[in-house]
């Protein structure tokens, strides 16, 4: 009875910038009935240097915002948000603010399928500068697959290659091939890449042309995407939760038409968002 009287409301896609449209346009993929609520903290982005207590606060803050917004359940589609904030915003914040609902990141499913995509096992992490400093996929993957060694490598240029639309540039590869030759001089084994950010996927193409056609390349939309819809099969109370009309919305905390502009280049479609502040 208490189910049936809880509001249906969308599920929320939260990242610092405009990387999450890639996770979201998997999981749009993945179920194009449910409805997705996407909110970018555009005005404060990058978080990939900036220190845990920041990224705590402002990922709290958007996570408040989302649940403001009917949200049962949120997703980091962000792995700085996720290394540095996922863990104490499920143990300590949700008891106290939200406790029937759930906030889930995107580091967790990509280490817990890892063993899937490397023969070696021997597998490298492109990231940011936070997220490779929190060792998250280290820890995570050595947690779940104690066999499987891990080499990191941080690639600063690489989000604002993205957002300013640099990656096509000789200068945008140069930084590119740059990162990957580092990474790939660490360990001459490895066999897979995760693509440790969700801005990365955009510059798959370039990527691939400077690694090895033994070495599998992997975004993380497409796993985030398959292991949410195992989620929700396994909690049939948040799924039922979750509306289903095929809405997207589009929240940004920075000036909406810049954001309209920058997402076309993630989803190769028209978005319409609206500006939103956190507090």
């Amino acid at each position: 009875m208490q189910n049936k009287m809880i509001k249906k409301a969308p599920i929320g896609v939260f990242d610092s910038g405009y990387g999450g449209l890639t996770v979201l346009s998997e999981l749009r993929k993945a179920m194009p009935d449910n409805d997705f609520i996407y909110l970018g903290d555009n005005a404060r982005a990058p978080y990939g240097t900036r220190s845990f207590d920041v990224v705590y606060e402002y990922t709290l803050q958007a996570v408040k915002t989302l649940f403001d917004q009917g949200c049962h359940l949120v997703i980091l589609a962000c792995n700085t948000a996720s290394a540095k904030a996922l863990r104490t915003i499920q143990q300590n914040d949700l008891p106290k603010i939200a406790p029937e609902k759930r906030v889930l990141g995107v580091i967790r499913p990509c280490a817990e399928m890892i063993d899937e995509f490397s023969t070696t096992k021997h597998i490298g992490v492109l990231g940011t500068v936070g997220t490779v400093i929190s060792e998250s996929y280290v820890l995570e993957i050595e947690k779940l697959h104690p066999h499987i060694v891990v080499s990191q490598e941080a690639c600063p240029m690489w989000v604002p290659l993205v957002e300013d639309n640099e990656f096509n540039t000789p200068g945008g590869e140069f930084f590119i091939r740059q990162s990957l030759e580092s990474l790939l001089s660490k360990d001459s084994a490895l066999d897979a890449l995760i693509l440790g950010c969700t801005h990365y996927p955009i510059l798959i193409e370039q990527i691939r042309k400077f690694v090895p056609n033994t070495v599998r390349v992997i975004a993380q939309g497409e796993i985030v995407a398959k292991k949410l819809v195992d989620y929700l099969r396994r909690h049939p109370d948040m799924a039922d939760r979750c509306s289903k009309n095929g809405i997207k919305m589009y929240y940004t905390t920075e000036n909406p038409r810049s954001f309209e502009e920058k997402a076309s280049l993630f989803l190769d479609e028209k978005v319409v968002a609206e500006q939103i502040q956190l507090s």
